[in-house]
């Protein structure tokens, strides 16, 4: 299975020693690169290096690229594919989105250091208004209603997707559901903010932007980063199972969006908006 590693370990219980074979999770770094055309010339620039669980890099890259603002619609990306690089090994690790000849970026608004962790995507931003929200959807005036019977459900439809998950124990989750509970999209990932990027990518691919009627849910607690990404798509609310921060509950605030925390055990907390949700 892509994403897992097997490693020969040694496994103590109690006092007792039992050589036997165990399953990893794969972290390796993924660098996104932009190809654009700018006065007549072509140009290949690196924007970011993330560690990533490979698969669905394509999405991560078109999710990190949206999220951050640097594209908004289809039409704007001509073409995404893994970098001609010397040595084959690297080839898969560097991804190349070609944008539309017109779709022109300022860089020098991007006042993020783009090396990213796999755990905090956030850590190298300049300045809190560096991290303001890139979106330009609004969110909807009639708010949906998500029933709270539905959302008790939810964590467990999500833990039944995350295979890689299930035999490391090592990746988080992201999910996007609709206000019946069907479950729409799921993405797994090392980095949850990754886990992320490439659920938002795949609803980019998929023409789903915004998710006007939909909720994300994420397997641990919810940061800015992860409220910040949510909005950006358009989603009216966002669970997470563990704990928000403060300033993630400010920012869904700000915004409007219905942020949940703590959803599992058939308990959770509503923190902002909670006309959104139902009996």
């Amino acid at each position: 299975m892509k994403g897992i590693a097997k490693r020969h370990i040694l496994k103590i219980v109690d006092t007792q020693k039992t050589g036997r074979e165990d399953f990893l999770v794969v972290e390796e770094p993924l660098e996104i690169r932009l190809a654009f055309e700018k006065g007549g010339i072509r140009h290949q620039q690196g924007i970011s290096v993330t560690m990533r669980t490979p698969g669905h890099d394509e999405e991560l890259a078109l999710g990190f690229l949206f999220t951050e603002g640097m594209i908004r619609e289809a039409s704007q990306v001509k073409n995404v594919s893994f970098a001609a690089v010397r040595w084959k090994e690297a080839r898969e690790n560097v991804i190349v989105v070609e944008l539309a000849d017109g779709h022109e970026i300022d860089f020098k608004k991007l006042e993020r250091h783009f090396y990213t962790t796999s755990s905090c995507g956030v850590c190298g931003k300049a300045s809190i208004e560096a991290v303001s929200v890139q979106g330009h959807y609004d969110l909807p005036e009639n708010a949906p209603v998500f029933s709270i019977g539905i959302l008790h459900g939810l964590p467990a439809q999500l833990l039944r997707e995350q295979s890689v998950f299930d035999c490391t124990g090592g990746l988080h989750g992201a999910a996007l559901f609709d206000l019946s509970g069907r479950l729409v999209l799921s993405r797994e990932d090392i980095g949850r903010h990754n886990a992320l990027d490439k659920l938002i990518g795949a609803a980019f691919q998929k023409g789903l932007l915004p998710l006007s009627d939909c909720l994300i849910l994420v397997s641990g607690r919810a940061g800015f980063e992860l409220v910040q990404k949510s909005i950006v798509a358009g989603a009216p609310c966002m669970a997470a199972v563990g704990a928000p921060s403060s300033l993630a509950v400010e920012l869904a605030e700000e915004a409007g969006m219905t942020l949940i925390g703590f959803l599992r055990d058939g308990q959770f907390n509503v923190y902002t908006c909670p006309e959104r949700v139902g009996g």
